[in-house]
């Protein structure tokens, strides 16, 4: 009898392997980080052979530190940094150039010239998403414009295209299948949210041949089986969303209204809109959430977006950039050890500003630095900036839906941070609820996939596992709230278009 679901989290800046037991209690779970290449500013990428031979070992450890075989193992469920864009030979299984990762800025022009084009509307209609640098399908185009002989060899069929899942599930299955789900292909400006196909009229403009795009499968439901060659015998593939709807199921937001954010490297907030795609006023994304192969469940979900670029990574910043702590975890102690912000604020538009702004040229500023400022008020305001950007998407995704926002649930690692919480609280005047469990996203890519196997019977078996650990209530006086969102709306006035200038 089987046990455990493997759930494998390939995140920004680690891969991550869990295996769930029956109850959604975590029985193993191993972490490895791998390397972050700038090669120069806005651009970002990583080493593909490094992501899957990462996310492949702590998959062996964490089955070996508890003596688990391929026996135990009812599927395996797989959750992805999204957009970041992977192209390989597929005759070698060798990348043709590195994976351009979400936060890369280097299609900035070819952007422009989509907006000048007048397109924006025609891709924000097909794909409910904004034009902008953010997504797979201008680095595809990147790709395939600089690497010579690549246009011509994926319209002879020799390459793929692939958003991190589908390069593990490549890599997983022996190069059986080459795949994505809808919830990672609505992330890339080529996918009709509405038909549930590639769209011929956008690949048409974005020059990319239809050969080298992968097969579009289930989030829930059997779309291969892992090699024998890596586990000892073959074990179904069950489950793969992207890490954001990962994290909104993982959290069970599966009712229309229901609204979650994930505190990591960015912060993403989703709200479930049931099978209704909500078209955006207020800039935000309107994205595929999960579908299921048994059609016993609602087939397709959409979900409204909003994505902070620089999250978690601000504390980052501060650790590796300014010096000012040795361990992240170090942040909130330092910032709590003066009583307000000091008047700073940072904006920290490392890589532009997200939702609900979306000014790719916008770079970071810090505000109200006086002789009296210290490490401790700029590590208060870089916490603040986190909440701070998360409130601007509230705003805009209340008046979208036209209904307040009654409570926000949390995960991701940033959300560990007390001080962080309570000052969302007050600054939504919104309940934050923090479950005891916080690896949602891997939870959520194991629940699909366990699912789709009957490890577990439903939805309904789900509700019963997650679990309040602590709920923060808002108690800011609104004076207060209001003067704190007037000098974070001047201060993001001011780094607008700042490269631009």
């Amino acid at each position: 009898m089987t046990k455990y679901i493997l759930a494998l989290d390939q995140g920004t800046t680690s891969s991550r392997a869990i295996l769930f037991d029956k109850n959604g209690g975590i029985a193993s779970i191993q972490n490895q980080e791998f390397r972050q290449i700038f090669p120069q500013p806005g651009w970002v990428e990583h080493d593909p052979n490094e992501i899957w031979l990462s996310q492949l070992t702590v998959a062996k450890m964490a089955m070996a530190a508890i003596g688990a075989t391929h026996s135990d193992i009812a599927a395996i469920g797989i959750t992805n940094q999204r957009e970041t864009t992977i192209v390989w030979n597929k005759d070698t299984g060798m990348p043709i150039y590195n994976a351009i990762v979400w936060q890369d800025r280097r299609t900035a022009d070819i952007i422009d010239n989509l907006k000048n084009e007048g397109l924006d509307k025609l891709f924000k209609q097909k794909t409910g998403l904004v034009l902008d640098a953010y997504f797979s399908g201008t680095k595809l185009k990147w790709i395939l414009d600089h690497v010579p002989g690549s246009r011509a060899q994926a319209k002879m069929g020799k390459l793929a295209f692939g958003t991190v899942d589908s390069w593990i599930i490549w890599n997983l299955t022996n190069r059986r299948n080459h795949v994505t789900d809808e919830s990672n292909a609505s992330r890339t400006l080529l996918f009709n949210i509405h038909s549930g196909d590639w769209d011929e009229e956008l690949l048409s403009i974005l020059d990319i041949p239809h050969e080298l795009l992968p097969g579009i499968v289930p989030s829930s439901g059997i779309i291969g089986e892992a090699s024998s060659g890596l586990f000892g015998a073959r074990i179904p593939i069950a489950g793969v969303i992207g890490d954001q709807q990962a994290a909104t199921f993982g959290n069970l937001c599966i009712n229309p209204g229901m609204v979650k954010n994930t505190y990591g490297t960015g912060c993403f907030l989703l709200m479930n809109t049931g099978a209704h795609a909500l078209e955006s006023k207020n800039n935000l994304l309107t994205t595929i959430g999960w579908n299921f192969a048994n059609s016993g469940h609602n087939n397709r979900q959409y979900c409204l977006e909003g994505s902070v670029f620089i999250g978690g990574a601000v504390t980052q910043w501060v650790r590796d950039g300014l010096k000012f702590i040795d361990d992240a975890n170090e942040i909130e102690h330092l910032a709590t050890s003066v009583p307000d912000n000091g008047g700073v604020f940072l904006v920290p538009a490392f890589a532009g500003l997200g939702a609900p702004y979306w000014d790719q040229y916008a770079r970071g500023a810090m505000l109200g630095i006086t002789r009296g400022t210290t490490k401790a008020h700029i590590a208060r305001a870089a916490l603040e900036s986190i909440a701070f950007q998360v409130a601007d998407i509230v705003k805009a995704m209340e008046n979208d839906a036209n209904q307040r926002l009654t409570s926000l649930r949390v995960d991701g690692g940033a959300c560990k941070n007390n001080f962080l919480m309570q000052f969302q609280a007050d600054i939504l005047d919104t309940v934050v609820e923090r479950p005891k469990l916080l690896e949602l996203t891997a939870l959520g890519a194991a629940y699909l996939a366990g699912i789709a196997v009957n490890f577990w019977n439903g939805i309904d078996e789900l509700e019963s596992v997650w679990q309040l650990e602590r709920k923060f209530e808002p108690h800011m006086h609104n004076s207060e709230r209001e003067e704190l969102l007037e000098k974070w709306y001047d201060a993001v006035s001011r780094c607008h278009s700042w490269a631009k200038e």
